[in-house]
C-alpha cells in the first residue's frame, strides 16, 4: 500500500483544502501584480483580465502618448503590491474564506 495522493482523502465540500494558496498568491501579487497573475490563480478571471489589459495597453501606448498612459500600469502594480501585502497578513482561514469561498475580487 502506498500513501500517495491517490490514497489521501479529499477535502469534503465546504472544508478548507490542506494547503492554502495564500503565500503563493501574495508573492505573485507583489512580484507580478500588474499582470493580474494572482487573480487568475484565485479563479477571478474578470479582474485578472482587467489588470492584464490595463498593464499591456498602457505599456504599448506609452511611447505614443508621451508616457501619459504609463499611469495605468503603475496603478495596477501598486494595486498588486497592496493586495499581496493584504494576502500575506491574513491567516490561512481568513484568506480561504474571503478570497476562495466568497471570491472577493478587489482588496
Amino acid at each position: 500500500m502506498s500513501s500517495g495522493p491517490e490514497n489521501s482523502p479529499a477535502a469534503a465540500p465546504g472544508e478548507r483544502p490542506a494547503e492554502s494558496r495564500r503565500i503563493m498568491c501574495g508573492v505573485l501579487a507583489i512580484v507580478l501584480g500588474g499582470l493580474g497573475v494572482h487573480k487568475f490563480v484565485l479563479g477571478l478571471t474578470t479582474p485578472g483580465i482587467i489588470m492584464l489589459s490595463v498593464t499591456l495597453a498602457g505599456s504599448v501606448f506609452a511611447p505614443c502618448t508621451l508616457f501619459v498612459s504609463s499611469f495605468g500600469p503603475v496603478v495596477m502594480g501598486v494595486i498588486g503590491i497592496i493586495e499581496g501585502i493584504i494576502y500575506l497578513t491574513k491567516t490561512d482561514e481568513e484568506f480561504y474564506r474571503i478570497y476562495e469561498v466568497e471570491k472577493k475580487a478587489w482588496f
